[in-house]
């Protein structure tokens, strides 16, 4: 009977050993070889551009790409001074090119211009050196319009990655990107518009609409009377960004640092 015992845990005992043997040896072959790098991938800090800002008090702003079309554009500057509000116009270098008068109704406005690169290409598949040549001929089209060198970027299609945010901070411009969506660029009516700005919109946001949106001019107003109503102080984005030190946040939420 004891040898039945001492012989099924010796068995057993061997079984562990090996097991653990196996960890070892998994664990040596991870911390030699991917061991680092993933610790140095997991720790990594991702670039990211500026989705909103914390913000204690009712502050947001409104901003709108213009890439392609410029039926809207005037309408919206109406629509924009009826009610005092400033808002941050992101244009491509093409279409300044394209529309010069309504750059500058723009600017003789009071919006800001601001950068969306100079023709709306896929930034991640650029080089440094392209994407700061593509920044800073957009620059010098909005610059020769306005008088006013731009100091805010937005990625085409939103699309970006370490290296593109890292590009244009070195350029001494900060990235913007949005946390509310209006989604007009899918033509959705009116009501839809100003119900997902409504649903999603709180104090710090950054706003996307688009200058040539089908049924933007429409809701426009009814979202900056619900804002106002709201409490809200509608800015530009220049005016809703934080100055001095901050840290961004792995949501993209600009805070004090």
């Amino acid at each position: 009977m004891k040898k039945k015992l001492s012989f099924s845990f010796l068995r057993t005992h061997r079984k562990l050993l090996a097991g653990a043997a196996c960890l070892l040896a998994g664990a040596i072959l991870f911390f030699s070889l991917d061991g680092p790098a993933a610790v140095q991938a997991a720790a990594a800090e991702r670039k990211l551009p500026i989705y909103c800002v914390q913000r204690d008090n009712k502050c947001v702003s409104l901003t709108f790409d213009a890439a392609w079309g410029n039926e809207d554009t005037q309408m919206l500057i109406d629509i924009l001074g009826k009610y005092n509000v400033k808002a941050t116009f992101f244009v491509v270098g093409n279409w300044v090119d394209r529309y010069p008068e309504s750059v500058k109704a723009l600017s003789d406005a009071g919006h800001e211009v601001m950068n969306h690169s100079d023709d709306h290409a896929h930034f991640s598949k650029l080089s440094d050196e392209e994407i700061v040549r593509n920044v800073n001929a957009c620059c010098d089209k909005i610059e020769a319009v306005t008088g006013v060198r731009p100091t805010l970027f937005r990625c085409p299609y939103g699309e970006y990655d370490d290296h593109v945010i890292e590009a244009i901070n070195g350029m001494d411009i900060r990235t913007i990107q949005w946390d509310v969506d209006s989604l007009d660029w899918k033509d959705y009516d009116a009501q839809t518009i100003f119900s997902r700005v409504k649903d999603k919109v709180q104090p710090g946001s950054i706003v996307l609409f688009h200058n040539a949106a089908l049924h933007t001019p429409e809701a426009l107003p009814q979202i900056i009377e619900y804002l106002l109503a709201e409490g809200y102080t509608i800015v530009p984005v220049s005016e809703l960004l934080l100055d001095g030190n901050y840290t961004i946040d792995h949501t993209g939420r600009q805070c004090p640092a």
